[in-house]
């Protein structure tokens, strides 16, 4: 049976109501994003601060610690406890984490927004992850982004935030903001790592770029497909056709790019009028 940590349930408001005034002289009130630091201590170690809008601080932080490769199963870790009034996080696992010092003695800065990091060789291991080959269609893209367009609930309402969804053919079923898009992949990868669940039959939705760490997380994740409103890097690009992910980018309205996959995809509704390509 599995031995899930004890977590505090110390979510906060993703944004706070303030006046601003407008170029009319106007004073207008409105709403910005929360932007909290939370420092994560593991086994009574500082290890790293994250800023977080902190509405899920508990899954924000497991799906942290499996990314990273901190630790191997969930049944690792025995508690999760936040505490705002410090702006801290105490993870303890039931034993030491094997290898934490070699892992910490390397870290990555990456380009997600607010600048993540990443401890430990990003390459490691990926030579290990086998992904299962899926096919879709054209008109389920288009579905699954109509239904995307409800959501970014707080960034419409102030602003200042990235969006990732974990996704079932046009389901969203898990929708995260947060102030960067690395916090907000991690909050959905302690979802499903809490409650086992596979990434084989899912799509990964995010509104940042197609970066490097996010195809190596998402990866991590069991997850083939991965759909973004923005752009590709280079690197991001190579190791999703070394690993095998779907790789769709500038997916708004009914424009896509897929740079890799393509062969995957069957175009069964195609637009009638052509767009611009942007890279």
């Amino acid at each position: 049976m599995s031995n899930k940590p004890e977590l505090t349930d110390e979510g906060l408001d993703a944004s706070y109501a303030v006046n601003s005034v407008n170029e009319f002289g106007d004073t207008i009130a409105g709403h910005i994003a929360a932007e909290r630091a939370l420092t994560i201590y593991l086994n009574k170690r500082e290890i790293v601060t994250l800023m977080t809008l902190g509405t899920q601080p508990e899954l924000l932080v497991l799906g942290w610690l499996r990314n990273q490769r901190l630790v191997q199963s969930v049944d690792e870790v025995r508690s999760i406890q936040v505490d705002w009034d410090v702006e801290a996080v105490a993870v303890t696992t039931h034993e030491a984490v094997n290898g934490l010092e070699d892992k910490l003695s390397k870290k990555t800065v990456t380009t997600g927004c607010g600048q993540g990091t990443v401890y430990g060789d990003m390459m490691d291991g990926l030579h290990k992850i086998k992904l299962p080959r899926v096919e879709l269609k054209q008109s389920m893209i288009y579905g699954l982004l109509n239904t995307l367009s409800k959501h970014n609930e707080i960034y419409k309402k102030a602003g200042a935030v990235h969006g990732c969804a974990l996704c079932r053919e046009t389901q969203n079923m898990r929708f995260v903001e947060d102030v960067g898009r690395h916090n907000a992949v991690d909050a959905i990868a302690g979802y499903m790592w809490l409650h086992d669940m596979s990434g084989a039959d899912k799509i990964f939705y995010t509104t940042g770029r197609l970066t490097s760490e996010m195809v190596i997380k998402v990866a991590q994740m069991g997850i083939p497909v991965l759909l973004s409103r923005s752009g590709a890097t280079q690197m991001g690009y190579e190791i999703a056709k070394q690993l095998g992910v779907i790789l769709i980018s500038r997916a708004k309205g009914k424009h896509f790019l897929v740079y890799n996959g393509a062969d995957q995809i069957t175009f069964d509704e195609k637009p009638t009028k052509r767009f611009k390509s942007a890279s």
